[in-house]
């Protein structure tokens, strides 16, 4: 059966028939009209498939938190249709049998791709490289190495990581921390931080690292990927490598185009996340930065966590906040409706660009007859606070609780398979009445 999307807002421009038809897009004209489900689109965005190339899943080792199955229904519901799987598990991501573990359980639970993320040193420990080329030739076909979570701080094995990533035709995604700078840090270094007796975290502990890689990558030909920037100093380097023509792609959180540090000042570790919140002039740097493109996608850092880790004391609480049922919503707070990005931009940055730094094929591909049927159709004048009830996953620690934000995902449509009707997942398995 053919479903036709009548007068969609493709990318936000004049509206136009979509049509699904065998997992890909066809002809609107060329469908049986007598088997045909018709879907009225009228004042709905349709976007390609959102692609989130940093998202935290737990699964092998923190169950507790997060499942790949709980996981994908939260990257449904919130638009996903390709998540890439961090490698901080336990056992961590570092051989060919956890990545094909978490491969497999994607396919399994079938409501969004999802790509593992191999380890770039065996166990995250920073001494040794993982075996970045079985990896690679797993079933998992790993294109994307990442000790997220912690800093590859040695220079000669992240030139090493970055020298044999090349050769496979990957990249390297880097946790920009100096682990010297931040030691015992827990928020934005800043006069708040003082105020709160609170550790501060300094810009450059970010920059510093981007400014040493991005010359590793320049040195090497490779691709280096910078995760969740947060501060003024960075996108200035950023820029600057741009400039001189070195591989080098970025990515900015939700949590940091909107968030500021004044929130920590209610000690709530809802709000501790690595990186910290940042001022507010950091805010405005990333999302000009993003705009421009210097920055060149958005990825969520979904992170999950047990409540237990999360309401302790500010300095105790793990870092980490869950956003993938918000982030579309958190974009089009920050960077639509302040004009800074149109719906064609946000489609570059959440779904287009993300799929090809990661190496994904046809999930960046136009939404044009002959392209795989990865659709997303938004309300974008729908708003609601954030409660728990929006909350798919496993863990409800959002920084946005409470809050209310604009726009709705009604409907999702993976590979062809609708995900997400109305508003609702489409769930078939375990977690199903979650």
């Amino acid at each position: 059966m053919t479903t036709l999307l009548k007068n969609a807002s493709v990318l936000g421009g004049e509206p136009r028939d979509l049509a699904i038809d065998g997992g890909v897009l066809v002809d609107p004209a060329s469908a049986d009209r007598d088997s045909v489900e018709t879907i009225d689109a009228t004042g709905l965005v349709a976007l390609p498939g959102l692609v989130d190339l940093h998202t935290h899943l737990r699964q092998p080792g923190g169950e507790q938190a997060e499942t790949v199955a709980s996981g994908v229904r939260a990257a449904a519901a919130g638009g996903y249709t390709c998540v890439f799987a961090m490698a901080n598990t336990n056992p961590v991501a570092d051989t060919p049998a956890v990545v094909e573990q978490v491969h497999r359980l994607g396919l399994e639970a079938g409501l969004a791709t999802v790509r593992p993320i191999g380890a770039v040193t065996v166990g995250l420990a920073g001494e040794r490289l993982a075996d970045m080329t079985m990896l690679a030739g797993s079933a998992a076909r790993v294109r994307v190495f990442s000790d997220d979570g912690k800093c590859v701080a040695d220079a000669e094995l992240m030139r090493r990581a970055l020298e044999h990533a090349e050769s496979l035709g990957a990249v390297v995604a880097q946790h920009a921390q100096d682990p010297h700078l931040t030691r015992g840090s827990v928020m934005h270094e800043s006069p708040l931080a003082a105020e709160l007796g609170l550790t501060g975290w300094p810009s450059v502990a970010e920059a510093s690292i981007v400014a040493r890689d991005a010359m590793l990558a320049e040195l090497t030909g490779a691709r280096l990927h910078v995760c969740h920037v947060s501060t003024l100093e960075t996108v200035e380097v950023v820029r600057a490598a741009k400039a001189r023509g070195i591989a080098l792609t970025a990515e900015v959180t939700p949590h940091h185009l909107l968030l500021t540090e004044e929130l920590v000042r209610s000690y709530d570790g809802r709000f501790k996340v690595n990186p910290p919140l940042r001022a507010d002039r950091d805010v405005q740097a990333l999302r000009e930065a993003l705009a421009d493109g210097t920055i060149d996608i958005v990825a969520t850092d979904h992170a999950p966590h047990a409540p237990e880790a999360k309401q302790t004391a500010f300095a105790d609480a793990a870092f980490g906040m869950v956003g993938l049922e918000t982030a579309l919503s958190v974009v089009q707070q920050a960077m639509v409706e302040t004009g800074l990005l149109d719906w064609a931009g946000v489609a570059r940055v959440m779904s287009t660009a993300p799929a090809a730094i990661g190496s994904e094929p046809g999930y960046d591909a136009p939404l044009e007859p002959g392209s795989p049927a990865h659709v997303v159709l938004v309300d974008p004048a729908a708003r609601s606070a954030v409660d728990v009830s929006r909350l798919h996953g496993r863990s409800t620690n959002s920084p946005f609780l409470g809050i209310e934000l604009p726009g709705r995902v009604l409907h999702v449509w993976h590979g062809g398979r609708r995900t997400v009707a109305d508003g609702r997942v489409q769930w078939i398995g375990e977690e199903a009445g979650r």
